[in-house]
């Protein structure tokens, strides 16, 4: 029997890609739990081993999170030594976030880890089915990012209804 909340009804596909981003970020935790690191820290350990020491600005941009949330997830790999924080050698104002020896250790673990992650959550799609997959989801993606974005309180002064009405 299926219960789903009734606000599904409204946006089924919504709902669903909701639900399934909180089951695969639960996995994800499990997963990487093992090796004390957060959701969303072994993406950014494979970023710097992939591409080297990167400005903590534009990790902050490209993991799509504000400064603050940046600083915090880099102090807790810095703390568990998997990165370390340097002033660039061309402006002091700006700091560097590289990864240490002890974070390449757990290189091989991390990206076993993800594939296992992949394998959980493509299960027994066939390849063409993966592939129709990730095209639906890089659709969605590009009508989320393309679309026109509206706040409660523009659409109020448009005279147009809010979500809560």
């Amino acid at each position: 029997m299926n219960r789903e909340p009734g606000a599904a009804a409204g946006g089924p596909v919504s709902h669903a890609i909701f639900r399934l981003a909180r089951t695969h970020r639960a996995v994800a935790g499990q997963l990487f739990r093992e090796l004390g690191l957060r959701p969303g820290q072994e993406l950014l350990l494979m970023h710097l081993w992939e591409y080297g020491p990167q400005r903590q600005a534009d990790l902050a941009e490209l993991f799509d999170t504000d400064s603050a949330s940046m600083t915090r997830t880099v102090q807790r790999l810095e703390r568990a030594g998997f990165v370390r924080r340097r002033p660039s050698p061309h402006d002091g104002r700006v700091t560097l976030v590289e990864p240490t020896a002890a974070s390449q250790g757990l290189r091989i673990r991390i990206e076993s880890l993800w594939a296992e992650l992949e394998r959980r959550t493509v299960g027994d799609l066939d390849p063409d089915e993966r592939a129709a997959a990730l095209d639906i989801l890089r659709r969605l993606e590009h009508n989320l990012l393309d679309a026109p974005t509206t706040t409660v309180a523009q659409q109020r002064q448009t005279g147009g209804s809010s979500p809560a009405t």
